[in-house]
C-alpha cells in the first residue's frame, strides 16, 4: 500500500487523519521493537555465562533443589584425593569439604551422586543440583552450563616417567618433540594444543585412569593435568614419576549447575562468606598446600 506523496490532494481533515495515523503507527513500532529488545535482553541475561551466577537472586531459606530438603550433589568416580577421601557416604578431602559446608550453611543434608566429567558439561536436564569436579570455568561450556564463583585458582601439571626424553624438560620448547596425553574435553587437552603446541598430535584418554595406565606403560612420555593432581599421582599413584613442571593458566574451578538454575545465587553467597570468613583458604591450605610447590615452566 502506497500513500500519495502530494499532500495538498487531501482535504485538510483528511490531511490530519492520515498523520494521526501515521502517528500511531510510528508509537507502536517504537513500543514492539521496545518489547523485543527487552525480552531478548533478559533471555541473554539467564544464563551464567552472560549476567553471572553472583547477580541472580536466590531464597537460601526457601532454595530450589532437585530433591525437596535435600543438597544433591555430583561428582565422578573414582573421585581421587586431595580432592576427596573417604567414600560418598562421608566425603572429605578439599572438594568434599567444600561441598559439605555449602550444605551445612544452607542447613540441608547432602546426598551425593555419580556425574561423569565428560558428561558434566553437556548441554541439558541435570539429575542433581550440582556438580563438584575440578571443573574449569571457561566460556565454551558457560554456553551449555552455568557455574558458581570460583573456589580455586588452578594451574597446569606435566607428569613424566623419571627416565622419559620429557622428564628434564624446563620449559614448554622442551615439551614440543615428547609424546603428551590428557583427558578428553580438558583445559589440559586445551593447554597442550594451543599452548605448548607439540610436534605429534597428543593422546586423548577418555578418563584420567586411562591416562595413568598410559603413562605407566610408556605410551606417552608425559601426562599432563591439573598440578594437584599431578603431584597427588606422583606422590601416591605412580612410581618413578616425576612432576616436570607446572604453568598457571588464569583458570578458576566452579561448580557446574544447570544452565538458568537460580541455586547459583545461593551457593554463591555461601561462597562469598567462606571466602570472607577464611574457611575456603583454610581448607586450602589443609587438603592442597604440600601440593603447589612446584617449579613453573619458563616459556
Amino acid at each position: 500500500m502506497k500513500f500519495r506523496t502530494h499532500v495538498r490532494e487531501f482535504s485538510p481533515r483528511a490531511g490530519n487523519q492520515v498523520r494521526g495515523v501515521m502517528k500511531r503507527t510510528v508509537l507502536m513500532c517504537l513500543l514492539v521493537g521496545s518489547l523485543l529488545l527487552t525480552g531478548c535482553g533478559a533471555q541473554q541475561g539467564s544464563g551464567g555465562s552472560e549476567q553471572g551466577g553472583s547477580e541472580r537472586s536466590c531464597d537460601i531459606q526457601n532454595p530450589p533443589l532437585y530433591k525437596e530438603g535435600v543438597l544433591t550433589v555430583a561428582t565422578d568416580r573414582p573421585a581421587y584425593p586431595p580432592w576427596f577421601e573417604g567414600g560418598p557416604e562421608n566425603y572429605s578431602g578439599f572438594e568434599g569439604e567444600v561441598a559439605n559446608e555449602v550444605a551445612e550453611r544452607m542447613d540441608l543434608p547432602i546426598e551425593w551422586v555419580v556425574e561423569p566429567f565428560n558428561k558434566s558439561y553437556a548441554p541439558g536436564a541435570k539429575d542433581y543440583d550440582f556438580d563438584i569436579n575440578q571443573i574449569t570455568i571457561t566460556p565454551q561450556r558457560e554456553r551449555a552450563v552455568d557455574f558458581s564463583e570460583g573456589y580455586f585458582d588452578n594451574a597446569q601439571g606435566v607428569l613424566a616417567l623419571k627416565d622419559s626424553p620429557a622428564a628434564d624438560a624446563q620449559s614448554l620448547s622442551d615439551l614440543k618433540d615428547v609424546q603428551l596425553g590428557a583427558q578428553v574435553g580438558t583445559t589440559s587437552l586445551d593447554f597442550i594444543n594451543e599452548t605448548i603446541q607439540p610436534d605429534a598430535e597428543p593422546k586423548v584418554y577418555d578418563t584420567t585412569n586411562d591416562a595413568k595406565s598410559a603413562l605407566e606403560s610408556g605410551q606417552i612420555d608425559a601426562f599432563v593435568t591439573d598440578l594437584v593432581t599431578t603431584v597427588y599421582l606422583r606422590d601416591f599413584e605412580i612410581k618413578n614419576t616425576e612432576v616436570v613442571g607446572q604453568y598457571p593458566r588464569n583458570e578458576q574451578f566452579g561448580m557446574l549447575f544447570e544452565q538458568g538454575n537460580p541455586l547459583v545465587g545461593c551457593v554463591n553467597q555461601v561462597l562469598g562468606e567462606m571466602k570472607e570468613d577464611g574457611t575456603l583458604q583454610k581448607l586450602e591450605e589443609k587438603y592442597l598446600q604440600q601440593y603447589l610447590s612446584v617449579p613453573t615452566l619458563k616459556e
